[in-house]
């Protein structure tokens, strides 16, 4: 199952594999300069990012020892708290995690287990949707990143 851009534009991204997992975290908030790794965890390192137009970066983390990647948003200028998202997908086992809601810093940590798969992943803050697939294979493959405004 690929993610295309009309199943994943709604305003409330939901799981869409069978047997899929939500991973929801309380209300995100942090000072300024929060990084993935604060989000995710000192263990996770950061293999792949995208900008969220100007408001902020989609990060994707990764965890040798465990073989989980974590997906973090992270709003350039925290502040009010703002609709926004983060979610990772592995279409060959469609694990599937993500967080969404309003938040003043971050949306995240969505955990899911990849050792070995290719991801899907993005995220969101407000109307700026980002999606990235086919990206950090474990044989080098060719990704694609998507703006939807």
């Amino acid at each position: 199952m690929r993610f295309g851009h009309s199943v994943l534009a709604g305003a409330a991204m939901t799981a869409l594999a069978v047997g899929a997992t939500t991973v929801a975290a309380s209300s995100a908030s942090a000072a300024p300069n929060t990084t993935a790794q604060k989000v995710c965890g000192s263990s996770y390192k950061t293999v792949n990012s995208a900008p969220v137009g100007t408001q902020g970066t989609v990060y994707l983390t990764y965890n040798a020892s465990t073989g989980k990647n974590c997906v973090a948003t992270i709003r350039t200028n925290p502040g009010t708290a703002r609709d926004m998202g983060a979610w990772v997908y592995v279409p060959d086992t469609e694990g599937y995690a993500q967080d969404e809601g309003a938040y003043t810093s971050y949306a995240g940590p969505a955990y899911v287990y990849g050792k070995g798969y290719c991801v899907d992943w993005g995220g969101h803050i407000d109307n700026v949707f980002v999606y990235v697939t086919g990206s950090n294979c474990a044989a080098l493959k060719e990704h694609r990143v998507t703006t939807v405004r």
